[in-house]
């Protein structure tokens, strides 16, 4: 099969990732093979392929938003059935025995397993997955729609529910991502206002037309106070001012697995009057079946811009560059 895998991990503008052949992976015990239609670019991939995130695995192959099908299953499995379509996402499998597991927290296990850091991923045209982590998806749906859905909308939608964020409320967006995007249109959804600070005039221009009520920059002062606010910019200088734009008992998540250092914050400027600081770490496959269920009942519509496999470098390094409006996906098998 084709895959794209890290030859090493170093600059994207470097293209640390090469096109190869590899054998075709058989699903063991507990397993299925999912034959790749598409697979979205995640800022995560390129915290991968650029050292951010040490290597677990020499020359993995990155991808963990995956829309495919069913193709071959291993020995224990009887569903998802042959050609059924399914989603592999980041969290690849949890040990389900530590204590974190136990309480329903599989997002905080001890002993986790990541698609495309710690096991092949799907830029390629064949991905193995625990049958019991894939998830169902729509069989009549553009899957370049629904690749973004798998990461980028389910930490948004975790970090969404982190922020607290009543219907109705005020809620800020700090970066305007593959992952922001989709909240908007969440946030919409339950009334909300939506406030967006972001860099760069195309991220800005889809924010207006995707109708945020209020878009600048990060160095101008939101109009209001916010009820809310999720950091989805890897950018630690942004969490005083984004403390800074919330009103009384509001919370801050952030939403990133990377962030760069954060400046010394203020207890009165930026805390006191219960203001709160959360992170978010990785997802639930709860998580993921609520917002799938959400992105039918909005319905969600994602942004998305297609590249070849084989460009899969061009893709990261435009995703670097901030040249991408809403999410990149790469084109498989479709």
């Amino acid at each position: 099969m084709r895959a794209m895998e890290v030859d090493e991990p170093r600059p994207v503008a470097e293209r640390p990732l090469r096109l190869t052949e590899r054998p075709l992976p058989e699903p063991g015990p507990g397993e299925l093979r999912v034959r790749v239609e598409v697979c979205g670019v995640c800022r995560t991939d390129l915290h991968v392929v650029e050292g951010d995130l040490g290597v677990r695995r020499p020359h993995v192959i990155p991808g963990h938003e995956v829309v495919g099908r069913v193709e071959a299953l291993g020995a224990g499995v009887s569903e998802p059935s042959p050609v059924e379509r399914v989603g592999v996402a980041w969290l690849h499998r949890s040990c389900g025995q530590c204590r974190f597991c136990v309480r329903g927290d599989e997002n905080l296990c001890l002993k986790p397993t990541f698609t495309g850091w710690d096991c092949d991923g799907g830029y390629a045209e064949a991905v193995v997955a625990p049958a019991e982590f894939v998830h169902r998806l729509p069989e009549d749906a553009d899957p370049t729609q629904l690749a973004p859905l798998l990461c980028a909308g389910v930490i948004g939608y975790r970090a969404w529910v982190r922020s607290r964020v009543k219907p109705g409320g005020r809620l800020g967006l700090f970066g305007f991502g593959g992952s922001a995007h989709i909240v908007l249109q969440i946030a919409r959804h339950h009334g909300c206002r939506v406030y967006v600070a972001s860099r760069g005039g195309r991220h800005q221009a889809l924010a207006r037309e995707m109708g945020a009520d209020w878009v600048g920059d990060s160095t101008e002062p939101m109009p209001d106070r916010l009820d809310g606010a999720i950091l989805f910019a890897p950018v630690g200088t942004l969490v005083p001012p984004a403390l800074e734009a919330l009103d009384r008992g509001a919370t801050l998540a952030v939403a990133g697995i990377h962030l760069s250092e954060i400046p010394a914050l203020d207890y009165a400027r930026h805390l006191f009057q219960e203001r709160q600081l959360v992170s978010v770490t990785a997802n639930t496959r709860g998580d993921a079946r609520a917002l799938l269920r959400l992105a039918e009942e909005i319905p969600i519509r994602p942004h998305t811009r297609s590249y070849p496999l084989e460009r899969a470098n061009e893709a990261l390094l435009d995703l670097a560059e901030d040249r991408i409006q809403g999410a990149a996906v790469l084109e498989v098998d479709t």
